[in-house]
């Protein structure tokens, strides 16, 4: 069975980026733009693995969602997306924030691919 990833960003280009990558790996995907269409994703979805982008309509908005998500799931991998990724992982602990690990936007393709297919091992 393919597994699911939802990808949760507020920049379609992001989004469908993320998307045909992910889908030209054998994935499938939800995808959401913003936090709340992000819940509703996931618990409609359930994904086995989602990619979320920290800042949307809000500066931690993607923080207040994956606390949102451990409420109902503490194991799933959550990867942030952030343009700042690395300065971001750098700088403060984000596992604190319920993070598995960080991308840096804009992402290499094969990275993600790699990384994904660790995470769900």
């Amino acid at each position: 069975m393919n597994k699911k990833i939802l990808i949760i960003d507020d920049d379609p280009d992001i989004l469908n980026a993320a998307k045909i990558i992910l889908e030209a790996h054998g994935f499938n995907t939800a995808i959401a733009g913003d936090e709340d269409g992000g819940l509703a994703a996931f618990l409609k979805e359930k994904p086995d693995l989602i990619l979320c982008d920290m800042m949307m309509e809000a500066v931690d908005s993607g923080a207040s969602l994956t606390a949102k998500i451990r409420e109902h799931d503490k194991d799933i991998p959550i990867f942030l997306l952030s343009s700042i990724g690395n300065a971001t992982s750098a700088t403060i602990d984000i596992s604190s924030y319920g993070f598995t690990g960080v991308f840096q936007k804009p992402f290499d393709p094969k990275s993600l691919i790699s990384l994904i297919d660790k995470a769900l091992q």
